[in-house]
């Protein structure tokens, strides 16, 4: 055989073929692999305990370096989740009833991420909070065309006035509001998040449909007066969410 003459006796497109199978059979492989780094291993929902990996099995840990300068190992070991609430049947699959408020037990549509992380969640640029109060934010102003929110009554789903805006919280990132802050009448400050809301301009009032005026008291409130933690905002959102199944005795049982 002739120098160089290899091509006349393999045919290279097959082996090309061949070669790209392999390769994207790899590819597959670490795609799934990957992704088992959140979430995994899986409890068994018989109640032993045990651990599902499945194929492929769990990568090992990684190290990722989030843009504040904290580390993140993933897969990780986390604190099993609790739930409140108890089966209301004796079978694997059965729906859990909440225990004590349903709007605070993290179930159903007041669901939220236990294990998400309890830090601000930062703008890109300067590594800052980046929802924030207009008072922590002398940089931006409402538009004038925008109605000033201060002072307006919020009423609840029956027409009860729970308090008064007293602030917007402004994403810095987006440059959008995200949260209105209320008094309340025992002056506790909390937050409701923009789409849970209806602005009544002409009234001066915000209304919402998804609690009554009473349950404002119980909407979880955060730990810095002028920061939010992406945990917080989980709950928040799962509070207001949760009174759309829960707000009501009327809301939880059937329409007819």
């Amino acid at each position: 055989m002739q120098p160089g003459a290899i091509t006349n006796h393999i045919d290279v497109a097959q082996v090309a073929l061949y070669i790209f199978w392999v390769l994207f059979i790899a590819l597959i492989y670490y795609l799934q692999r990957e992704s088992k780094r959140e979430g995994y291993p899986l409890i068994a929902a018989d109640g032993s305990g045990r651990l599902i990996e499945g194929f492929p099995f769990v990568p090992k840990p990684k190290t990722f370096l989030m843009p504040d300068g904290h580390r993140v190992h993933a897969p990780r070991t986390e604190a099993p989740e609790t739930v409140n609430g108890v089966p209301t049947g004796n079978y694997p699959g059965a729906p859990f009833e909440p225990l004590g408020n349903p709007m605070l037990s993290g179930m159903g549509p007041g669901a939220w991420a236990q294990g998400r992380s309890d830090h601000p969640d930062l703008a890109w640029d300067d590594q800052l909070p980046k929802i924030v109060p207009l008072r922590a934010a002398p940089a931006f102003v409402l538009a004038t065309e925008d109605p000033d929110l201060n002072g307006y009554d919020v009423v609840g789903l029956d027409g009860e006035i729970a308090g008064r805006v007293v602030d917007s919280w402004v994403d810095r990132s987006e440059v959008v509001i995200r949260y209105l802050e209320v008094e309340l009448a025992d002056t506790r400050r909390v937050l409701i998040p923009q789409h849970f809301m209806t602005i009544e301009a002409k009234r001066r009032m915000i209304r919402t449909t998804f609690i009554t005026g009473a349950q404002f008291a119980d909407v979880p409130v955060t730990q810095h007066p002028e920061q939010v933690t992406l945990l917080e905002e989980d709950k928040i959102q799962a509070y207001y969410a949760g009174g759309m199944l829960y707000a009501t005795p009327g809301r939880a049982g059937p329409i007819l």
